[in-house]
């Protein structure tokens, strides 16, 4: 795997994936409190904070999500408050595509909010990462279907501008090595590439099997990265509400 990495200096759309999302093509989304970025809680987890954040940008991610709230934060480093107890960390790799075989594939249909039912169940089952009861509304997300039942389904999730994040890949254990997860994921990124768009992902540095997988269909290591978990103190801000579980985020 390569160790290439970009200037740093936050100056790309990928350098804060949740940020640029947040006030470019995902602004609908957007809750802010001072400098600090969160999508709804029944969205995605994720939240933007400032690269050098001090107290009071802390406080303010404690107001948006309420007390004992998970957090979840990417493209970051720096260690959470004393009081804010930190649930998760690993390090992960940000792919782009760099010559992806992208293309539609006969047996993907659309899912639309009538599946999301059948798609939180196969997400429960396979874990590969958040998704929520409004996650559907980042972007499009496809499925394979076997005698009626949803088996496999991949979708968007961040959207910087220019760019689209390719998440929720996984297949119910009865199909898989049928080369669903990788059907799909070609056919989200033509999806992407249709509109003009660059697809990308992310993945946990130590799962070397995925990331060799996703070099092998084209995607190239763009950055390292981070993702951090941490729980709101129960004494925080007004309004609760609880994440998905933080051990999923790394796996897209």
């Amino acid at each position: 795997m390569s160790t290439q990495q970009p200037p740093s200096g936050g100056e790309h759309p990928l350098d804060d994936p949740v940020g640029s999302s947040l006030t470019g093509p995902h602004a609908r989304f957007a809750e802010r409190r001072g400098r600090v970025l969160r999508y709804p809680a029944a969205v995605t987890p994720w939240v933007a904070l400032p690269d050098r954040p001090g107290p009071a940008d802390w406080a303010d991610a404690a107001a948006l999500a309420g007390p004992g709230a998970e957090i979840t934060i990417t493209a970051f480093r720096e260690p959470p408050p004393d009081d804010w107890k930190r649930t998760f960390h690993a390090e992960g790799v940000q792919l782009v595509d760099a010559g992806v075989a992208a293309a539609p594939d006969p047996e993907a249909v659309r899912l639309g909010p009538a599946d999301v039912p059948e798609m939180l169940d196969l997400v429960a089952r396979t874990r590969p990462g958040p998704f929520l009861p409004r996650t559907i509304e980042l972007g499009t997300y496809l499925g394979i279907r076997r005698e009626g039942a949803l088996v496999a389904m991949a979708g968007e999730r961040l959207h910087p501008p220019g760019w689209s994040e390719i998440s929720a890949v996984c297949t119910d254990e009865s199909v898989r090595g049928q080369g669903l997860a990788t059907r799909l994921l070609l056919a989200v990124s033509h999806e992407i590439r249709e509109r003009g768009e660059t697809p990308f992902l992310h993945a946990a540095a130590d799962n070397i099997h995925a990331v060799r997988l996703y070099e092998s269909l084209g995607f190239r290591l763009r950055r390292r990265t981070a993702f951090l978990a941490a729980l709101v103190p129960e004494a925080g801000a007004p309004r609760p509400a609880r994440g998905e579980a933080a051990d999923a985020a790394a796996r897209g």
